[in-house]
């Protein structure tokens, strides 16, 4: 299959990239949602992180309570790392699972919002960057996921910089019209660049 690793910044834009990119005919594999899957009460990856943080980190129905473990390691890189340790390996375990049941000839997108932060970008065929305005990323924290301008500006801070990762990136898209637009970009990637480079691997037996 071709493999595609899709990133960005937070709120730049990149879940409408993922699901237009699935509207076009990609497998989607969200990094996001099976880092949710892998820590489901019963799992191996809740038990690790109880282990590590303490039962605290647990809500009243044993299911994980975000917000207390973001509260614990948002701001502390040794905690942070601990947690990645624990998360990353069964998220990327669970990706490769999914990835095989993919057809030879199809096209697999990796939605992986620190992609480059975990150093993955070698494992993709094409690396495709959605970036927006930076404080247009921080108006759509505050306005939509209720974050202050202090916190959401703490986040952009702690992932890569636009430059970090531009120097991995095969395709960027800027995201700084309407949606639509952004829709019509990829659309516009998908036909003219995913669609004839998955050919032309088909065509070569390239892999």
């Amino acid at each position: 299959m071709l493999k595609v690793g899709l990133t960005g910044g937070i709120a730049a834009g990149k879940s409408l990239v993922a699901r237009t990119l699935a509207d076009c005919g990609a497998v989607l594999v969200d990094a996001d949602a099976l880092a949710r899957e892998v820590v489901e009460p019963g799992t191996d990856g809740l038990a690790a992180v109880v282990d590590a943080f303490g039962p605290q980190v647990l809500a009243a129905d044993g299911t994980l309570d975000r917000a207390a473990l973001a509260a614990i390691v948002f701001g502390n890189e040794e905690k942070r790392a601990t947690l990645n340790s624990i998360v990353h390996p069964l998220v990327r375990a669970r990706a490769a699972e999914l990835a095989a049941q993919v057809p030879e000839d199809g096209i697999l997108v990796q939605d992986i919002p620190l992609l480059v932060e975990t150093g993955q970008a070698g494992n993709f065929d094409f690396v495709l960057v959605v970036e927006a305005p930076e404080e247009e990323r921080i108006a759509r924290m505050v306005r939509d996921r209720g974050m202050t301008p202090e916190d959401a500006r703490a986040r952009i801070a702690a992932q890569a910089t636009a430059e970090q990762r531009a120097a991995v990136a095969d395709a960027v898209l800027e995201n700084t019209a309407t949606p639509e637009d952004l829709v019509e970009a990829v659309r516009g990637l998908w036909s003219s660049r995913l669609v004839p480079l998955n050919r032309e691997r088909l065509r070569t037996g390239g892999s």
